[in-house]
């Protein structure tokens, strides 16, 4: 199945959602920084974890580098902050329960699983520059080394 994502050269959309924290978040709350931007079906499952975690034990790396690291799902930000005080992690983790910035991101798309289609949340990550441009997208995410590897591919 074809993916229909953003592309590198887009102009990431604006989007306003709840943080985990329970305030309201922009992307101009963002401006003037680099974003990895990770989208993931659902809190506290264990791809979740896993993916989670590599983020937290290379978060100084991707600081040093210049970059911010934002986490999605559609978890309500009650569910997102109990996780992430639970792993101890260190970056913003975006709450969408409406899909609007879903799909705009083009991270709601229908899904199979066991010859069954529903939609729901891609497991994808956009590096995002300074200007809001699109700068790499990531599509084929293996949940155990996807944070080394794009640090791998931020020069």
């Amino acid at each position: 199945m074809e993916l229909d994502l953003l592309n590198v050269g887009d102009i990431a959309p604006a989007f306003s959602t709840m943080n985990h924290k329970g305030h309201v978040c922009s992307l101009s709350d963002f401006k003037n920084q680099n974003i990895v931007m990770w989208f993931f079906p659902k809190a506290n499952t264990p791809g979740w974890i896993v993916q989670g975690k590599g983020f937290r034990d290379e978060f100084k790396k991707y600081q040093d580098k210049g970059y911010t690291i934002v986490g999605v799902s559609a978890d309500s930000p009650e569910k997102q902050k109990k996780f992430v005080d639970k792993f101890d992690f260190p970056f913003i983790m975006l709450c969408d329960e409406s899909h609007e910035m879903l799909i705009a991101y083009k991270a709601w798309a229908l899904k199979k699983f066991m010859g069954r289609e529903y939609m729901g949340i891609l497991r994808i990550t956009y590096l995002i520059n300074k200007d809001g441009i699109i700068e790499e997208v990531f599509d084929k995410v293996k949940t155990k080394s996807h944070a080394n590897d794009v640090l791998c591919k931020i020069t």
